[in-house]
């Protein structure tokens, strides 16, 4: 890498966190930003798969460490705030890519189904912004990259409270933005289409789901972990530091289909 290029994408010396990390875009995003220079804390729920996935990351050169906790629980969201700084270092890099997505019509769904989704996909992103930001504010550097959907911007067959959740996400982005952009923290989000991972699995195993749902992408096909590694790199980096309070459609033109 020229020095041009790396004064614009390289992230030696930066160090992300990364809920959801363990799998799908999260474990992508991971390694998109290791192997660019960064250390990376990853978060998920299983320990079992937070071991494997480090190992990956690790087979790839890249400094990583783990976290095990459930972030729709306040008090694990707490526990990572005050654990995550403890590995590499500060953390200048915060990617919330950690969601669920209990899909049943809506009149179907419960309280319950709505406290766990909005805790996961929503508070759990904010309270990690409200700890992470003003400490890169403080510094004078920083960046919050939070994962969107389709439903962030349109109804899209069962939305849901994960739909209210994912438009929300925007709408904190915007905030964040609004709060940190002029001391050095950007925030932005990137709406996905539709992307083959774990997330998406109940969808996939409906017979014609998957060739239904490959046409409505421009493109042709449907997403993969691996088309987000690029765009990460280019929000987590120096290359865009004026682009801030953005909604980034990594989506294959789905959304404008």
């Amino acid at each position: 890498m020229s020095a041009y290029l790396e004064s614009l994408f390289a992230l030696h010396g930066r160090v992300a966190l990364v809920t959801g990390g363990s799998s799908g875009i999260g474990h992508a995003i991971a390694e998109a930003l290791g192997r660019t220079g960064a250390a990376v804390v990853i978060v998920a729920r299983r320990e079992e798969e937070l071991t494997k996935a480090v190992a990956r990351l690790e087979d790839h050169g890249v400094r990583a460490a783990s976290i095990a906790a459930d972030l729709a629980d306040r008090t694990a969201v707490a526990r990572v705030c005050e654990q995550a700084a403890g590995f590499f270092g500060d953390i200048d890099v915060l990617v919330n890519s950690a969601a669920n997505n209990i899909r049943r019509p809506m009149g179907e769904l419960t309280t319950e189904d709505y406290d766990q989704t909005i805790a996961l996909n929503l508070t759990a992103p904010y309270l990690l912004g409200q700890h992470f930001g003003p400490l890169m504010a403080e510094r004078g550097w920083g960046r919050i990259i939070n994962i969107g959907s389709q439903q962030s911007i349109s109804a899209f067959g069962d939305s849901g409270v994960y739909g209210a959740s994912k438009a929300g996400i925007c709408g904190l982005t915007r905030s964040q933005a609004e709060a940190w952009s002029a001391s050095g923290v950007t925030s932005n989000t990137i709406i996905p289409g539709f992307v083959l991972t774990p997330l998406t699995a109940s969808t996939q195993a409906i017979p014609g789901r998957v060739d239904a749902m490959a046409a409505r992408h421009m493109i042709g096909r449907n997403g993969e972990p691996a088309d987000f590694a690029s765009a990460t790199v280019f929000l987590a980096g120096d290359a865009s530091a004026f682009v801030t309070g953005q909604e980034i459609r990594v989506d294959g033109g789905m959304s404008v289909h």
